[in-house]
Order: structure tokens, then sequence, then C-alpha cells
């Protein structure tokens, strides 16, 4: 499924950020990618380390506190982001990145393998929210989909961002709110 482009990307010299797992299409990526001899950086969140690794490593894991920080982090590393066909956890990442780009976090491609159509129903979903005035039209250009790896890295190597970068989430969060109850002194929480 992802074969076609990614000795290419190797050749390239394209290194990968990724979640840190070592199972399903992301362990196989990262296997490819490592084995070519390219830099692989894996995030993980603690809490997911027995579930999302077995056995050794690939290249270099970074682990983290939780999700928010998760991607945080990759964000950082990564100069492109690229969703293949996947389920909650990769829509929610997706979306996320999306909105960062619309919001002016970051300017950097997203991209989607399109493997057999796998996300055009999540691209018609975009396009009528864009039609029915939900998302804008200059928003639904930041996703970049392509039903090959090397047709999608192509594109996004020619993509060229149409918001300014300005919001920075460090910067512009309000202080953090509490809606816990004031625990009685002498008690703490788990």
């Amino acid at each position: 499924m992802v074969d076609d482009g990614l000795p290419r990307a190797v050749d390239r010299g394209i290194d990968l950020v990724y979640g840190g797992g070592s199972i399903g299409l992301m362990g196989l990526v990262s296997h490819a990618v490592h084995d070519g001899g390219r830099h692989v950086i894996g995030v993980i969140p603690r809490s997911l380390m027995p579930r999302e690794v077995t056995g050794e490593p690939v290249g270099e894991v970074r682990a983290v506190s939780g999700m928010h920080e998760r991607k945080a982090e990759m964000a950082r590393f990564a100069d492109a982001f690229i969703a293949l066909p996947g389920g909650y956890g990769t829509l929610e990442e997706l979306l996320e990145v999306i909105t960062w780009a619309q919001l002016g976090i970051h300017k950097k491609p997203v991209g989607l393998l399109n493997v057999d159509g796998f996300y055009d129903p999540l691209l018609s979903f975009i396009d009528m929210a864009v039609n029915e005035g939900f998302i804008k039209e200059d928003a639904r250009r930041i996703i970049i989909s392509a039903p090959t790896a090397k047709e999608l890295v192509l594109k996004l190597e020619e993509y060229v961002p149409e918001y300014e970068v300005g919001l920075v989430w460090e910067d512009q969060m309000p202080p953090a709110c509490s809606f816990a109850p004031e625990l009685e002194p002498g008690i703490t929480s788990s």
C-alpha cells in the first residue's frame, strides 16, 4: 500500500517523525525508513507504550506525558504531515493539524495518502461543509491528497501555504481553569 513511494522518499533523504508505535501501517513505515538509513523519531505517551510498542523500538523514541504533548512534539520536529489510512486516532491528529494550519500555528503541508479512495468520504464531507459555508474555500486547500506516496510527496513539496503564522499556543493560552472542587487540607487527588 505505501511501498511505492518509500524507497524514493528514503533516497531523497526524508526522515520520519511519527507516533512511536511499532504496530500497524506506521510500524511498517517506521521500519522501512529506519532500514533505509534515515532518522526516525517516535513520540509516544508513556501510557500507550505497553500497548503500541512491541519488540525492539525503532530509531529514537521520546516518551511524553499525554496526547497533546505527543502532537505538539511531532509538529515541532515535522516539516509536513501525512495521514495514512487509519481510525479515530488518525482522524483526530489529522483534524488537529488542519485546524492548526487554519489558525496560523504552522505553515506545514498536510497530506492524505488516499489509497483506493479511502479518504474520499472524508473529502466529500469537507467539500459539503465548504458548500454549506462551514469551512472557507481557502481552508479546504490546506488538505493535499494523492493515491500514491510518490505523488503525495511531490504535491507536498510544491505546497504554498495560504495562511500566515501568528498564533502560538503557549503565548495565547489563558490561565488554566480548574473545574475540580477545592480539596480540604490534607486530602490529595490521584
